[in-house]
């Protein structure tokens, strides 16, 4: 379970972020802060596994909450794995992207973004930690997979793409591990094939969907979806 404390100055912002992680498997709302000085407190408190933080506070900006939080558990010096952060902001200067990054963020959600975006981010903390966690010697690949590897949730669909059907192209998918023709997905989804294709296709590009080939007696060999983000 991902434990989640959402950091954000305005209540309904707060509320629809703490929703949207209640929504997501295997993820747990906390606690809920409103100002830098809640949070550094909550979070010594609570010691959760995620914030989702602003960085726009009316007491402090969310990146000097980051470094505070750093510091803390440098001067602890216990084995507790520590807390990460993941910024959910308006902030697009390349000056502050560049600051959340060097103080050790996560990643970097650019509001307003597609719910799945968060979802997807939350999954790969939740991941990331769970091998850190079983880490005892690193090979070169697992260190790799830690800093080398970011999901790719945040980008922005393409156009004539819709959010809501491209979640249920993902549940379908997720709903059958074994994977699923262009066909198979469409009927399960109760969507046209040619619609189908086209948001498989773009997960395929996007990484989150693997594609094998499947060959029969004649024809083209059939090309089959799994989904593995």
């Amino acid at each position: 379970m991902l434990r989640v404390l959402v950091v954000d100055d305005d209540f309904m912002v707060a509320k629809l972020h703490s929703r949207q992680v209640a929504a997501t498997e295997d993820c747990a709302v906390v606690g809920v802060a409103h100002t830098g000085a809640d949070a550094l407190r909550a979070a010594e408190r609570l010691r959760p596994d995620l914030l989702l933080l602003d960085v726009y506070l009316p007491d402090m900006d969310g990146i000097s909450v980051l470094r505070e939080l750093r510091a803390a558990e440098e001067r602890a010096l216990d084995s507790d794995p520590g807390t990460d952060a993941l910024f959910i902001t308006a902030a697009r200067d390349g000056a502050t992207v560049r600051s959340a990054l060097r103080a050790g963020a996560h990643h970097y959600l650019l509001k307003p973004f597609h719910q799945a975006a968060l979802r997807e981010q939350l999954r790969h903390v939740a991941a990331a930690r769970s091998r850190l966690g079983a880490l005892e010697v690193a090979r070169q690949e697992d260190v790799d997979q830690l800093f080398g590897t970011r999901p790719p949730g945040s980008r922005e669909l393409p156009k004539g793409l819709a959010a809501h059907t491209a979640e249920l192209v993902e549940r379908t998918l997720r709903d059958h591990p074994a994977g699923l023709s262009a066909a198979e997905c469409a009927g399960a989804g109760a969507l046209s094939r040619v619609s189908a294709r086209r948001y498989l296709e773009f997960f395929a590009e996007t990484g989150r969907v693997q594609v094998a080939l499947r060959y029969g007696g004649t024809g083209r060999p059939e090309r089959r979806y799994t989904w593995v983000a």
